[in-house]
């Protein structure tokens, strides 16, 4: 049979204090040729988006993968669950008991892939520059909590934060605050192009036709001083244009590892294949997919369309007939699993139902059908998006409320398209930048969001938000949570529609699948290696 491998969240927390910082230990090495991974992933450098690989500028889990090889952050998040540990940092904490001061201590004797020295004025540069530059991709706004960063000597950051935030650490570690040479990115600019600099583990060579990236190499940085082990020397990572050319290129050895972009057809029948050389990884995933209302839109603007859409969408129906077993139903932005969840939406809404829905239409004087379109992206979520958003269309349409139609586009059109309010409804999903409550929810909810969405609830930004990040102890913050979730659920200014499970396949020669992916979907090539998987 098949081997299909399922790890366990709870079983690599379990694990992740031993393990993190560790390479595979069966049989991954350096020696023999590339291991070749495929995506469908698609990076183009274009007019709209000229940087895509800027770590100032990039916002998305592709690009943010490309980083996380290749740019040194203070802090990393380990193999399984848990709090970010050192990694160009020798330590981190924060130094008063508000949560408003956090110093770090670099490691000694870190370099640059050219071989230059960095120093805590590197970090000062690179965070002030993300900071300075305020790129419209709104990922600075993961910063946004910092007031001035400040060195010690060449081996020491201190961080002075405007508010306590108790996820910072968290925060450091997402590819934004990734250390930079100041000689090869401006203060003020964002780097065009794919070339990187940075201190990771892995230098970046790449081959781009026509601005879009075809092939891109990792090859072991030997300036890497870190907390990682890497399992092999040189990683290749081809991009296809669908999930079928990328199973074809596995069948046929033209690549070892598959990764994002799997259809779920491929990922059923790769469960249960005869096949003994291929192994399929299913793990827990914080992947969400949900719904975004232009609440300045006509269509939309009335709260009674959002809510009637939300009595309506049946999330079991959707997930069965697109996904199967490779997705849940989920209630809240905030997927299960993660401290502070609740299923607001099922505790606001219950069961669909289309008389409820008509109601709330009759209340507030609203004219149906309402006509609505939804917008989707063609190639950025997997090839099951137009089906999901055709059973979507359906659903609505034949409660008799509604008149929708769908309508696609290229993700490098569909994203400043969104984010510039051209649809009034449309479909995202969110990868999170780190495994905490607080970033389902500011992202989305706060000043400088994400989505650059007009929504704003005073209440949760002015208080609630603050209010979370002031709790050290999580558990600590869940009523402050559990009310942003409450909020978002009457007057939905998005609509969480389910969470998804992750999978890797990989032919069986190849070590370390088990730790490609963690549960923010992050991807850890250096936990690759050549040898005999168990």
């Amino acid at each position: 049979m098949n081997r299909k491998t399922l790890v366990l969240a709870a079983a690599i927390g379990l694990l992740a204090p031993v393990l993190a910082g560790c390479g595979d230990t069966e049989g991954g090495s350096g020696d023999g040729d590339a291991i070749v991974v495929g995506t469908t992933d698609r990076f183009t450098a274009s007019k709209d988006e000229p940087a895509p690989v800027d770590p100032a500028y990039a916002y998305d889990v592709g690009t943010w993968n490309i980083l996380r090889q290749t740019v040194q952050t203070l802090l990393i998040q380990p193999r399984g669950e848990g709090a970010p540990v050192p990694e160009a940092a020798e330590s981190c904490g924060f130094t008063d008991s508000g949560n408003e001061r956090y110093s770090c201590t670099l490691r000694e004797g870190l370099k640059f892939s050219n071989g230059d020295p960095i120093t805590a004025a590197d970090v000062k540069y690179s965070i002030d520059r993300a900071l300075a530059i305020k790129a419209d991709s709104g990922v600075f706004a993961l910063l946004s909590t910092i007031d001035t960063v400040e060195t010690q000597g060449d081996r020491e950051v201190i961080f002075h934060l405007k508010a306590a935030d108790a996820t910072f650490p968290y925060k450091l570690s997402t590819p934004v605050a990734g250390i930079v040479p100041e000689g090869s990115y401006s203060k003020d600019k964002l780097r065009d192009g794919f070339d990187i600099d940075g201190s990771g583990p892995y230098m970046f060579e790449t081959e781009v036709e026509e601005g879009e990236l075809k092939r891109a190499t990792y090859v072991k940085n030997p300036s890497y001083k870190g907390s990682l082990k890497v399992g092999h020397d040189r990683i290749e990572m081809l991009s296809y244009e669908s999930a079928e050319a990328m199973g074809e290129a596995l069948e046929s050895e033209e690549i070892d590892v598959m990764t994002r972009g799997m259809s779920p057809e491929q990922i059923t029948k790769l469960g249960s294949d005869s096949d003994d050389t291929v192994d399929l990884v299913e793990s827990p995933g914080l992947e969400i997919r949900y719904l975004v209302f232009n609440t300045e839109a006509p269509s939309v603007r009335t709260q009674a369309v959002r809510q009637a859409m939300a009595q309506i969408i049946n999330r079991g129906e959707l997930v069965a007939k697109v996904y199967g077993s490779q997705a849940e139903p989920l209630y809240s932005l905030v997927p299960a699993t993660v401290t502070g969840h609740s299923n607001a939406f099922f505790n606001r809404y219950g069961e669909p139902d289309v008389a409820k829905a008509r109601q709330k239409l009759e209340k507030a004087g609203i004219s149906t059908p309402v006509k609505i379109t939804l917008n989707y992206t063609t190639d950025h979520y997997g090839p099951a998006t137009k089906t999901e958003f055709e059973q979507l269309s359906k659903q609505l349409n034949d409660s008799g409320l509604f008149d929708t139609d769908i309508k696609g586009a290229a993700w490098e059109t569909f994203r400043p398209a969104g984010q510039e309010g051209e649809f009034d409804v449309y479909g995202m999903g969110w990868f999170p930048d780190y495994p905490d409550a607080d970033n389902f929810l500011a992202p989305f909810l706060d000043e400088d969001n994400f989505l650059n969405s007009p929504y704003a609830n005073a209440e949760i930004r002015k208080d609630l938000i603050p209010e979370s990040r002031r709790q050290a102890d999580r558990i600590s913050a869940v009523g402050s949570l559990n009310k942003i979730q409450d909020i978002v659920a009457d007057e939905v200014p998005v609509l969480p529609l389910w969470q998804g499970k992750q999978y890797v396949a990989a032919n069986d020669n190849v070590t370390g699948t088990a730790y490609l992916l963690n549960s923010s979907s992050t991807l850890q090539l250096w936990e690759l290696g050549r040898g005999v998987s168990g």
